[in-house]
C-alpha cells in the first residue's frame, strides 16, 4: 500500500524476483487497502504510514484488529526514530525506512514470515533503552508523550491546518479537536496556542529536512 505508483510499481518487480514471494494485490490509499486486504488475506501487508484516507497507524490497528493472522510492515521515508515504536505499538511487526535497499525490504518480509520483529539495530536499541529507562524518551523526544491520535494532530497544526480543517479531516467535532489540542498542550508543556503552532510547524519542517 502506497499513494506512488512508481514506489508500488517499484516493490511489485522487486518482490516478483523472489519465487517464494507472492504479489496478490497493491493499494494506492487506506481504504483499497483495507477492502483488499480482506479480499485476498495476505501473509504480511506492507504499509506506507503517509496516504490518502486514514491514517497509517490507525489503519494498521484496524488490520490488526479485523485480519489478526496479516502482519503489516510497514515501508515509509519517515524517521523510524519517531515512528517505528508508535508502529509497533499499533501492531506492525517491522519498520523499515524507503533509505534502505532491496535486499533489506526483502529480509524483513523473510524475518516477518517467521515471526520475528524485523526493525534496524538503532530502533531495537531504542525500545530497549525506553523500557529500562521510561523517561529516557520524554527527554529525547516531547511528542512521544502523546497518544497517536493528539500525534496526528500535532502534525496536522504543524502543517498549517486550523481546527475546522482538523475536524474535517478526522471527523470528529471542534469540540473534540480543542480537547486534543489542550492536552497536546499540556503535554509538552506548551502555554499558548501561538507557542504550539509555532514550535509544531517548527518540527514538521525539522522532520521532513530529517533532522529529527
Amino acid at each position: 500500500m502506497d499513494d506512488h505508483p512508481v514506489v508500488r510499481e517499484g516493490i511489485i518487480q522487486l518482490l516478483s524476483r523472489d519465487k517464494n514471494l507472492h504479489v496478490c494485490g497493491e493499494a494506492g490509499n487506506a481504504y483499497e487497502g483495507f477492502e483488499g486486504i480482506g479480499k485476498v488475506l495476505p501473509d504480511i501487508a506492507i504499509i506506507n504510514l503517509s496516504m490518502p484516507g486514514k491514517n497509517g497507524l490507525e489503519l494498521i490497528r484496524d488490520i490488526r484488529c479485523a485480519y489478526p493472522q496479516v502482519y503489516n510492515l510497514v515501508f515509509s521515508m519517515h524517521d523510524e526514530m519517531i515512528y517505528a515504536e508508535r508502529a509497533l505499538k499499533a501492531g506492525a511487526r517491522g519498520y523499515l525506512m524507503k533509505t534502505e535497499g532491496g535486499e533489506k525490504l526483502i529480509e524483513a518480509i523473510y524475518k516477518i514470515a517467521k515471526g520475528e520483529i524485523a526493525v534496524s539495530p538503532k530502533v531495537s536499541n531504542l525500545i530497549i533503552s525506553n523500557i529500562s529507562t521510561k523517561t529516557q524518551k520524554t527527554v529525547n523526544n516531547p511528542t512521544q508523550l502523546l497518544s497517536n491520535r493528539e500525534f496526528e494532530i500535532f502534525q496536522l497544526i504543524g502543517k498549517g491546518h486550523g481546527i475546522r480543517q482538523i475536524s474535517e479531516q478526522l471527523h470528529i467535532s471542534i469540540k473534540t479537536v480543542e480537547s486534543y489540542r489542550s492536552s497536546i498542550k499540556e503535554k509538552l508543556k506548551i502555554k499558548s496556542t501561538e507557542e504550539l503552532v509555532h514550535y509544531a510547524v517548527s518540527w514538521c519542517q525539522a522532520e521532513f529536512l530529517g533532522m529529527k
